[in-house]
């Protein structure tokens, strides 16, 4: 099983490929293909990520890190398959991004 992308985490990963290809086509493929295989080893292991509670309570939610990368998949470990939800760079504000998770999510 492999976790799924809510919209706006496609967008976020969307946004990450596109920026990085302007400089470099093979690196932003390279992420492509990481979140990817982020995503199915989310879907076989939903504990895999950390928990990050100075940033998120709610025990529901995880934190993957991509190798290689300054990004973090952030998804529910809870849902099957586990949803991802954001994709975010680590150097933006995440507790701020992550304010207004949705209850479902």
């Amino acid at each position: 099983m492999k976790a799924e992308f809510l919209p706006r985490a496609r967008r976020d990963l969307l946004e990450a490929v596109r920026w990085i290809a302007k400089d470099n086509p093979a690196a932003a493929q390279a992420l492509q293909d990481t979140a990817a295989s982020g995503a199915e080893h989310i879907g076989a292991h939903p504990d895999i990520g950390a928990q990050r509670p100075d940033i998120v309570a709610d025990q529901r939610y995880r934190f993957l890190i991509l190798p290689g990368f300054p990004y973090i998949m952030v998804y529910n470990r809870e849902r099957r398959p586990p949803l991802i939800i954001r994709v975010l760079h680590g150097a933006r504000d995440p507790a701020g991004l992550l304010r207004d998770l949705p209850p479902t999510a």
